[in-house]
């Protein structure tokens, strides 16, 4: 099982470098993007400094990546309804559309892929992804900051 997570990592990276070289955005550009999205999936938005932890990176460079991805289109920044002080960053519609024009033929791809298996084979694969996510989320909490 270690050796398929390595060989679906390893092609999903591929699949966001190809992502990144095709829309004019840099690999750093594709992780905060991808990032932004999936926190944004779960009904969290990030502010611009949980994205930098995420990330790993200065300020500076933060505040750069971000003004660049809401002046190319791909982000807004709205204020949080809950605390106008602070600024969560959004997909903007045209980044979103940028990334279903981009994923939905991978994600038409992994839907025949599946189309014989059957549910319970599915649920049981969702318990396994969970568990990994929360296993490397618990690796990264031991890890401690970058």
């Amino acid at each position: 099982m270690a050796s398929d997570m390595r060989a679906l990592t390893a092609a999903s990276d591929a699949v966001g470098q190809r992502f990144a070289a095709l829309h004019d955005v840099t690999a750093n550009d594709f992780r905060a993007l991808l990032h932004v999205m999936v926190a944004e999936g779960a009904g969290e938005p990030l502010t611009a400094g949980e994205l930098r932890t995420r990330m790993g990176v200065s300020a500076a460079a933060i505040t750069y990546l971000v003004e660049r991805m809401v002046e190319s289109g791909h982000l807004l920044r709205e204020a949080d309804p809950a605390d106008r002080r602070r600024v969560r960053l959004r997909m903007s519609d045209h980044g979103m559309g940028v990334a279903r024009g981009f994923f939905t033929p991978l994600a038409e791809h992994a839907h025949d892929s599946m189309a014989g298996l059957a549910d319970a084979d599915l649920v049981a694969a969702h318990r396994v992804f969970t568990a990994l996510g929360a296993a490397m989320q618990t690796f990264l909490e031991e890890l401690g900051p970058r």
